[in-house]
């Protein structure tokens, strides 16, 4: 698919039948942000390239019933809007502000949206627990830190053969400078998908990060030392 039937598919995708639905989360999120904090990015247009457009177009690397997790969800980007897309999808969110999670919880109670689960809990806490380490198809975040320390965050969430996809800006070089935080984490940089959102709203990148073996049981190494001491 062209770079512009890609957009054009995406942009029809929340324009059209599920328009109802990203309207209310829009509401939503100007009715929560001044008590919660939640945005920066406020006005209807900026929203809709910045938020929602961006966030529905990694849809395509999610594949058929994933199971995701999504480390440091904040106002629920990229996993509400891709929720909305992509029904089949069942995400675990995970937010370590507790007024983040309740707007959380308000969004999916309003938007009647199945399958998710919200935890109120740090990365590298949840990444100890045995119900959560290595249990997901992919996992997933949106502007939470550099790529080397964001990987030691994520990569202990994704089972083997699973994929990590981090969205980026459309400088790719803190995409590179992160490949032996992979290999030592377990993963492999696949691709580095670069797009740029229209009518000039900016540059950016998914990269994608196959797991091939398990994690080293002393990552992540917690008490701050992910952003501290990131891996090189």
């Amino acid at each position: 698919m062209k770079t512009e039937e890609k957009m054009e598919y995406y942009e029809n995708l929340i324009s059209g039948e599920n328009a109802e639905k990203f309207a209310y989360f829009r509401a939503l999120l100007l009715e929560y942000n001044e008590k919660y904090n939640l945005t920066t990015i406020l006005e209807e247009e900026d929203m809709y390239y910045k938020h929602f457009l961006d966030s529905v177009l990694g849809e395509r690397f999610f594949k058929s019933e994933a199971k995701v997790a999504e480390i440091g969800s904040g106002a629920g980007f990229p996993s509400i809007p891709l929720k909305i897309i992509r029904p089949d999808l069942s995400f675990t969110l995970m937010e370590s502000v507790g007024k983040k999670c309740d707007f959380l919880r308000v969004v999916v109670d309003k938007l009647g949206l199945q399958n998710m689960n919200i935890y109120n809990i740090r990365a590298e806490d949840a990444a100890k627990d045995k119900n959560h380490r290595e249990k997901y198809d992919h996992v997933t975040a949106r502007a939470v830190a550099r790529m080397n320390t964001l990987s030691e965050y994520c990569l202990p969430f994704v089972k083997v053969g699973g994929t990590f996809i981090a969205y980026k800006s459309g400088d790719n070089a803190e995409i590179l400078e992160a490949k032996n935080a992979y290999k030592v984490l377990g993963g492999k940089l696949e691709t580095c998908d670069f797009y740029a959102l229209p009518n000039g709203y900016g540059e950016r990148n998914l990269a994608i990060v196959k797991k091939e073996k398990s994690t080293p049981p002393k990552y992540p190494r917690g008490q701050g030392k992910e952003r501290k001491n990131p891996l090189r």
